[in-house]
């Protein structure tokens, strides 16, 4: 079965001081297309074929999917929407693995509590870039 990969756009583009804050919507876009690769490659530890989630917020909200990576719009909190796909994903295939990339420690507690796994933000930064 494929392993579940939701990343946490805001934490992940908000990890670099890269000017991101200049055009939040343009940097989710950015990260989304990094993310693609992973859909069929996977990570360091973690092989592919993955099913990639990009958890968007705010003003990054409308980001539209691509082959490989689909995006999600929270409605309102991103750490609630992907804690509620977390949730979803633990309710309806507990033998699916499921990957969180966040650095955010409350988030972390939250999935992990439902068996899902955390790595960093650098962990999709970056092609090859070591685990977290």
């Amino acid at each position: 079965m494929t392993t579940l990969l939701v990343v946490d756009a805001a934490n992940v583009v908000g990890s670099v001081p890269d000017g991101w804050w200049r055009d939040r919507r343009g940097a989710a876009k950015r990260l989304r297309d990094r993310l693609v690769p992973y859909a069929d490659e996977g990570l360091p530890g973690l092989p592919g074929p993955l099913d990639v989630v990009l958890v968007v917020e705010g003003q990054a909200r409308g980001v539209e999917s691509v082959p490989g990576v689909r995006v999600d719009s929270a409605p309102g909190s991103g750490d609630d929407r992907i804690v509620e796909l977390v949730a979803q994903e633990a309710g309806e295939a507990a033998d699916r693995a499921c990957v969180v990339v966040t650095a955010d420690r409350e988030l972390r507690r939250r999935v992990t509590d439902l068996g899902a796994r955390c790595l960093g933000p650098r962990s999709v930064r970056q092609p090859g870039a070591g685990r977290e």
